[in-house]
């Protein structure tokens, strides 16, 4: 019997070291290593692929072990740092519960489509070429996208995301702006959203317009003048003469009415602020030196707004 005993210890612990050698024992790999398991991906499929990349020993233990010992859930579809020697067990537990790696390109509210495009073409993960992105078109916010995708993928969910959101703000809006379709609100919107950074404003800022459209006054928008120089990119110089008289079909000092289009890819709420404006007398704005604007009902108020504007610059040593 005691030697019975001592066999069975013996066997005992060689399957422990067995179990440990091929399932709890560190593999191979001295850095991190990218891993990605494909949707719809079974475990004996990830096995072989991960002996293949040389982070298992053997696939056949590999899956054996992970039918046994594994609990059964399925491995998760996404990309997956593997650390540093990790171990078959600890690669499972990984591929099952751990955090894919999300990568993600951020469109910011006003960015102009001409800047998203360059942004996705410098992405090597993604593949594929990209036509030209119709301004305006893109909702701004931050969007995951997976290694290998594509740049036309990419794009296609946040057009989708844009469209989707013009429909639910254009369903609720106000009558107090004359914007006749969608298109027309996306076009303001992406005005105000140039004019100004603070969220507080954007309703008032939006209110003037609105104002200027009902009583045909021209929108005098430095931004409108500026698009068709530099296609939504900062001028990085002061407005010249020649380009507020040139008539582009989006100078809104040339002529009354909204430009031919968007002059970036505005935000959710400048969308809503044009669909929905603060009531105000106003029909002029100007900085007032804090990062926001001053507002005035007439000629008069604004040129006395517009005099105190230039004596903070020249206190500044910007005139």
């Amino acid at each position: 019997m005691r030697k019975l005993a001592g066999v069975a210890i013996l066997a005992g612990l060689a399957a422990l070291l067995l179990l440990w050698g091929l399932w709890w024992r560190g593999g191979d790999n001295d850095k991190p290593v990218n891993f990605i398991v494909e949707q719809g991906s079974s475990i004996a499929s990830v096995a072989n692929k991960l002996e293949k990349a040389g982070l298992i020993r053997s696939a056949t233990s590999f899956r054996g072990f992970a039918k046994v010992l594994g609990g059964g859930d399925p491995v998760q579809a996404g990309e997956f740092e593997i650390p540093p020697h990790s171990s078959p067990a600890g690669i499972l537990r990984l591929l099952q519960h751990g955090e894919p790696i999300q990568r993600l390109v951020t469109v910011t509210e006003g960015m102009p489509s001409i800047i998203v495009q360059e942004r996705l073409l410098a992405i090597p993960f993604l593949t594929g070429s990209l036509p030209e992105i119709a301004e305006g078109s893109l909702l701004p916010d931050s969007y995951s996208y997976e290694r290998g995708e594509s740049r036309a993928a990419v794009v296609g969910r946040m057009q989708k995301a844009m469209a989707k959101t013009v429909q639910l703000l254009w369903a609720k809006r106000k009558a107090n702006c004359p914007v006749n379709t969608p298109e027309e609100a996306v076009t303001l919107a992406s005005i105000v959203e140039k004019e100004t950074g603070k969220a507080a404003e954007r309703r008032t800022i939006a209110g003037v317009y609105c104002n200027r459209l009902k009583i045909g006054m021209k929108l005098d928008a430095d931004p409108t003048v500026i698009y068709p120089v530099t296609k939504g990119k900062p001028l990085g110089r002061r407005i010249l003469r020649s380009e507020l008289n040139a008539d582009t079909g989006y100078n809104t000092y040339k002529k009354p009415g909204l430009p031919a289009g968007p002059i970036a890819n505005p935000g959710r709420d400048s969308i809503a602020a044009v669909l929905d404006p603060a009531p105000t007398k106003a029909l002029y704005f100007v900085a007032d030196g804090t990062g926001g604007h001053v507002f005035a009902a007439t000629f008069a108020e604004h040129q006395a707004n517009v005099q105190r504007w230039y004596a903070i610059r020249r206190q500044r040593g910007e005139m």
